[in-house]
């Protein structure tokens, strides 16, 4: 592993956990990043925001932990069989991580039902794709599209033996399809058949409703005290 300078952030509220202050280490601006540096980075516990790479280094807390799904061991339960074959007819497009206006629209009226309290259902265009894509990274967005509407995007990072789930919007209409699970089982199966070993699922936090979810994929692995394991 190289060298890489790193700088802390000050405390602030965290965004997971009420009550709790949030710290992150980020790669520093200055330092040149790529495809096979990231690769060694998310190794390593760390995610990209935008351009941006980093990593919860908060003082009194560790719940935040990398988790990743080796895909070849993956055994869907029951409720993702389902999910599965509702979405048998849902086509898939892989398309450059480019501002496209169709998937911005979609964009906000997932954060306008999802999440309206937050900051993210007022991004202009130019916070959503500098959220989503990168100028360095190796990252494609996944068009879903159910009877020829577009239902959903998934993007992902790409790796020599991995990907990694970066973000998914969906259209709230969609929602009794499951489309956010559906693009995780879509995400599995091509990482297979493109010979990847490892989905990464940045961080489970047990704690957290909207994160602890990732523990229906298993096996799961975390990352602990610098090492990858299984969760039980």
């Amino acid at each position: 592993m190289i060298s890489i300078p790193l700088f802390l952030t000050a405390e602030h509220p965290c965004s997971y956990l009420d009550g709790k202050l949030a710290q992150s280490a980020f790669v520093h601006p200055s330092y040149p990043l790529t495809p096979a540096v990231y690769a060694q980075l998310i190794e390593q516990g760390f995610r990209r925001s935008g351009d941006e790479i980093y990593k919860p280094r908060c003082q009194q807390c560790t719940a935040c932990l990398p988790a990743r799904l080796p895909v070849t061991r993956f055994r869907p339960n029951r409720r993702q069989k389902r999910c599965w074959k509702k979405n048998s007819s849902t086509q898939a497009i892989i398309k450059p991580p480019v501002f496209e206006q169709a998937h911005y629209a979609l964009y906000l009226r997932y954060q306008a039902t999802r999440h309206s309290g937050g900051d993210m259902a007022h991004s202009s265009p130019e916070d959503y794709i500098s959220f989503l894509s990168s100028s360095w990274c190796d990252t494609k967005f996944v068009e879903f599209s159910i009877e020829n509407e577009l239902a959903g995007v998934a993007v992902i990072d790409q790796f020599d033996n991995a990907y990694s789930a970066v973000y998914t919007f969906f259209e709230p209409k969609f929602s009794s399809c499951s489309l956010g699970t559906y693009a995780v089982l879509w995400q599995i199966e091509h990482a297979k058949a493109q010979q990847r070993k490892f989905l990464y699922l940045g961080f489970w936090i047990n704690e957290c409703k909207k994160m602890a979810y990732k523990k229906d994929y298993q096996p799961l692995q975390i990352l602990s005290e610098n090492r990858w394991i299984e969760l039980p």
